[in-house]
């Protein structure tokens, strides 16, 4: 009973949503098959095979369930081109085995390695695709045959354009113009797909004008024109090459499809692996029963999500439409012209080049790599293309990645100069190191700064040559190494990226838990010196005639709290105070806190005062148990019993912090900073300094377990926009 009730909303679903959005994706994929065939020089039927063996084997099997997939004007000129060179039936073998290596692909689980084209590339090849489809589809509009090439189209066009049949150019710039106008008229017209409208509108306009003008022939029915694939003859290297050709270029834009629907559907991922299972089961099938190659398409797929679909059974439906439409109605796709077809055509290639595209390539850098691509696959051929333009980026990568950034200059108000080195420094920088080594005149110190992310053995060895050069002349140089690559490393071991978390890691973790012996204080200010004191000392030089500070910051005196690091501060903003339990005595013999506060708000000038609690604090775990914890120390906590009795009494602190599932030590904590606050707050000077100058005092905790500052109000707490930045002051 269960099962049934399961399958009743299932099928409920695919009536009400995946059955009207097949219809839909139907109507778009029927015209743009039967285009594709006729571009690619392969039989109209063929376009239709692949259409239905795409919607139905690829829809079940594949991996991106809303994916649809059949004919893609993408393959357009590589089919042409196969087969031109092997024949039809020897392009469906080739077709066949290229289905087979994208399912091992899928087996192999190497499915995600087919992203790891440049996007660059893939977008140049699609534009360069589009433009050849361009070119070849445009004389067919003038009423002529496309060339076998985009040279040989160009070449023709000027004769073309004498000899043009006018009724052919009626008819294509009419679809044209339906294609292009249609999102320019109301949504409720625009519910029906356009190429639909427009290939109608084509047939129709055929049948009226004066004048003969050439239609689709199909020249059997579609399991009449099923074809037996034959083993390719010639040149074994060519063959392959194509299967791996057709292969990646099928898989590429399935898997960069099967991306966007995903994120059409709100982040929705696919199976890659499965979908390549799929792509390969479809190609497979079609190359044996005589189709075209096979891909996921995104016009389609968009089409099949924006009507609605939520499963697999719209693609599927979809190939079976197909299949009875071609089946069934002969007859209507005969009434097509080529003309309206070749209109078609032509803006679907021109949509291929986006100009989005173009402007991403001109912001990163990669505009020559995207002209190179579009002129490889226009003018030579779409492999070439794409092997030409994989180099260029290849090389552009390259050229990037071993970048090194040297400089030389002596240091303002000083005798001494500075050498920087920023980048990956390796032999190929040696030209440009020793140019700016040589720079340094006889007889100064240096001070080598190096941020660099790889180092090799001779770079290593040529700066090591040039620094005991000077030191034997009496100079002397100064290594400030920084990066993750350090010169002391360079020889022991093959050279190899450092990764910028062990410099992270290096600058924060605490040296008492690495495990070593010796003086860790000195170790640790000699580590000081070898790299943070050098970028310290240009700040540190600007602030020693200013001791004012930003902020009071009253924190616990726990050994894990770094105030400059949690509030992402340098030196000369915080005035520090630190006592055990961040406390603030009032009245006694202790005013510590009280003089280093009336010190910051008149002789600092802060404009900001905070106490910073923290969860596990032992003060407040010996105030939460009543601990006698001894001379001193009993005396010292005696000035948060207040915070004791406001946390028993209910604070609404507490409260909040329990929701938010804190223990009650640290909702103890919590609500001892707010009592802090508060006690700050009825300080005179405190007072005096938020009337006459709108200082603000803040409470906050750090929560240990997940590195977090929470902020505490009165009455709750609450996280910290991560987006907010300090605002720049006006000029």
């Amino acid at each position: 009973m269960a099962t049934d009730n399961a399958q009743g909303p299932r099928w409920k679903a695919v009536l009400r949503h995946d059955l009207p959005a097949s219809v839909v994706v139907f109507l778009v994929a029927l015209p743009l098959s039967i285009g594709i065939a006729v571009a690619s020089g392969a039989p109209v039927a063929a376009g239709l095979i692949a259409a239905v063996v795409g919607g139905v084997v690829a829809g079940l099997l594949g991996g991106s369930p809303l994916q649809v997939s059949g004919p893609a004007a993408g393959l357009t000129v590589v089919v042409a081109e196969t087969i031109a060179q092997f024949g039809w039936r020897a392009t469906c073998f080739i077709v066949a085995v290229a289905g087979v290596l994208q399912i091992l692909f899928g087996l192999s689980r190497i499915a995600r390695a087919a992203l790891a084209v440049a996007p660059v590339v893939v977008h140049a090849m699609l534009a360069g695709i589009g433009i050849t489809i361009a070119l070849q589809q445009l004389l067919v509009l003038l009423g002529g045959v496309s060339g076998s090439s985009s040279l040989a189209n160009l070449s023709a066009l000027p004769a073309q354009l004498r000899d043009a049949r006018w009724g052919d150019v009626v008819v294509g710039t009419a679809v044209m113009a339906i294609l292009l106008g249609w999102k320019y008229l109301p949504t409720k017209i625009r519910l029906v797909p356009a190429p639909l409208v427009a290939i109608l509108a084509g047939a129709g306009l055929a049948m009226v004008l004066p004048t003969e003008i050439e239609r689709i022939v199909l020249n059997a029915s579609l399991f009449d024109s099923m074809t037996l694939p034959q083993v390719p003859t010639g040149a074994w290297w060519h063959v392959v090459f194509t299967v791996l050709t057709i292969a990646l270029i099928a898989s590429v834009e399935s898997l960069l499809s099967a991306v966007a629907v995903g994120r059409m559907r709100n982040g929705q991922r696919a199976d890659f692996d499965r979908e390549m299972l799929g792509q390969g089961s479809a190609n497979l099938l079609s190359g044996l029963i005589g189709g075209l190659p096979v891909t996921g398409v995104i016009v389609r797929s968009a089409t099949n999500v924006r009507a609605g679909a939520l499963t697999r059974a719209s693609a599927v439906l979809h190939g079976i439409w197909i299949l009875v439409f071609s089946v069934v109605l002969v007859g209507v796709v005969e009434q097509i012209p080529k003309a309206a077809l070749a209109g078609l055509l032509i803006v679907i290639g021109m949509q291929l080049v986006k100009l989005a595209h173009i402007k991403r390539a001109l912001r990163t850098g990669d505009l020559l790599v995207y002209v190179v691509t579009v002129a490889g696959v226009v003018f030579a051929n779409l492999l070439e293309g794409v092997v030409m333009g994989l180099a260029l980026a290849f090389a552009v990568l390259l050229w990037r990645v071993v970048k090194v950034t040297i400089t030389a200059a002596p240091v303002p108000g000083s005798s001494r100069w500075l050498v920087t080195i920023d980048g990956s420094c390796t032999f190929l920088a040696l030209p440009k190191l020793s140019a700016k080594l040589a720079e340094v005149p006889a007889g100064v110190d240096v001070t080598v700064e190096m941020t660099v992310d790889f180092l090799d053995h001779a770079a290593s060895e040529a700066i090591a040559e040039w620094a005991d050069q000077r030191e034997f002349a009496g100079d002397t140089v100064d290594f400030v190494e920084m990066g993750t690559a350090r010169m002391a490393r360079a020889d022991a071991a093959p050279p190899e990226r450092g990764q910028s978390r062990k410099v992270i890691d290096e600058a924060i973790g605490p040296w008492r838990r690495t495990g070593g012996t010796g003086d860790a204080i000195t170790a640790g200010i000699a580590a000081y010196h070898r790299g943070p004191a050098h970028l310290l000392r240009p700040h540190l030089h600007g602030l020693r005639d200013r001791p004012d500070a930003d902020t009071f910051f009253l924190t616990c005196a726990d050994a894990r709290i770094v105030p400059n690091i949690i509030t992402n501060s340098g030196p000369g903003d915080l005035f520090t105070v630190r006592n055990v339990g961040n406390l603030v005595p009032v009245g006694g013999s202790d005013v510590s806190v009280e003089a280093a506060l009336i010190y910051a708000l008149d002789k600092l000038d802060v404009r900001s005062v905070v106490v910073c609690g923290h969860s596990g604090c032992g003060a407040m775990e010996a105030l939460y148990g009543q601990v006698q914890a001894g001379p001193g120390l009993d005396d010292w906590l005696a000035h948060a019993q207040p915070t004791l009795a406001e946390f028993h009494a209910g604070h609404p602190v507490a409260a909040a912090a329990a929701l938010a599932g804190f223990g009650p030590v640290d909702q103890l904590g919590m609500v001892n900073v707010a009592r802090q606050v508060q006690t700050l707050v009825d300080y005179p000077a405190i007072r005096a300094g938020m009337a006459e100058r709108g200082v603000a005092v803040t409470g906050l905790f750090f929560d240990l377990a997940t590195a977090r500052v929470i902020e505490i109000n009165a009455d709750g707490i609450s996280g910290f926009d991560e987006t907010r930045e300090i605002a720049a002051e006006p000029v």
